[in-house]
């Protein structure tokens, strides 16, 4: 990764950090939130935390913010919702726009755009609301195998995810994701190796950062073990053949452009045991940045520090409206 240029922190103006809000995920984006906070004042950025569970986002515009990092998880952080309400208001923000963030957030429709590219995603079937009676569930099976995944196309974080091996583990799957979701996704599961590789940037500057490996106790990478443990294991420098790695960043690089993203972004996927091929599941458009997060765990291997990182992602901070007439 080529060094950045310098950033003058005074550039960057008054710079609110928008944390907890009111998804499943407000844990963890409180987490998140505080770190990049306390990176920014570290870099002399006059940054200030700001949770819109909590205030009305006017606010941001009445109290002079010039920027928003946005650590906003799921649902009313990385949906598009706050990214439209910050054009609205004017506001630059961090990560991808309104379209952009739309779609990622939505597991059917990224898995729709990656297949019309041609990219590798696991094979899928989709259960709406009304599409989700006994005869409906148990057939899936059928279709993608066992075992298989299931999930709510709408969340993060491992939120609501089961992994199903046997035909009467199906119903009560389906009806946890709903939880979370009205509409569920199944999805076929891919045996190998789980792996993560953020990128930085935008267009044709945008670039791969190295590959987190990752090694769950028993393969159970989920809530818990992804924010409240260390039982996990990370591997970054990865320890994949060079050839394998390249082949990761590339598709990964595809699918960031593919969905339109900007500024950063974390691709997850699965690396099929079988014969190496790599398999995208998801885009992230607003990673998490705890202390157990990968983005900032691959920026180090890439010679950039948190508190640098940090930096870079704030004074990428855009407009779709601004990104479209520069175009």
């Amino acid at each position: 990764m080529s060094r950045a240029p310098s950033i003058d922190p005074a550039s960057l103006g008054k710079v609110a950090v928008l944390l907890g809000g009111t998804s499943a995920e407000r844990e963890v984006s409180l987490l998140s939130g505080t770190g990049v906070l306390a990176a920014l004042r570290a870099r002399g950025v006059d940054a200030h935390a700001f949770d819109p569970a909590e205030r009305r986002l006017e606010a941001l515009k009445d109290e002079g913010f010039d920027r928003a990092f946005i650590t906003l998880h799921g649902r009313h952080g990385e949906d598009g919702t706050v990214q439209g309400a910050l054009e609205l208001l004017g506001i630059p923000y961090t990560g991808p726009g309104v379209l952009a963030s739309a779609i990622a957030m939505d597991k059917v429709m990224t898995k729709r755009m990656w297949i019309a590219e041609g990219l590798p995603t696991p094979r899928y079937v989709r259960l709406a609301s009304d599409q989700q009676a006994r005869e409906q569930v148990r057939v899936v099976p059928d279709v993608l195998g066992l075992p298989l995944i299931v999930k709510p196309p709408r969340e993060g974080s491992s939120i609501g995810v089961s992994k199903v091996g046997g035909y009467s583990e199906m119903q009560d799957a389906v009806a946890l994701a709903a939880r979370y979701d009205p509409d569920v996704l199944c999805e076929e599961f891919i045996d190998g190796e789980e792996v993560t590789c953020p990128v930085i940037g935008t267009g044709a500057d945008a670039r791969a950062l190295p590959v987190v490996r990752i090694q769950a106790p028993e393969g159970a990478y989920d809530y818990q073990n992804k924010y409240f443990t260390d039982a996990v294991q990370y591997h970054c420098p990865s320890g994949l053949p060079a050839d394998e790695e390249r082949e990761i960043q590339r598709i990964v690089l595809a699918s960031y452009r593919t969905l339109g993203c900007r500024g950063w972004g974390r691709a997850d996927i699965m690396v099929r045991a079988s014969d190496r091929r790599p398999f995208l599941l998801e885009l992230n458009t607003a990673p998490g940045m705890t202390s157990h997060s990968l983005v900032p765990l691959s920026a180090r291997a890439a010679g950039i520090s948190y508190e640098d990182l940090c930096l870079r992602i704030a004074a990428s901070a855009g407009l779709d409206s601004t990104d479209r007439h520069n175009d």
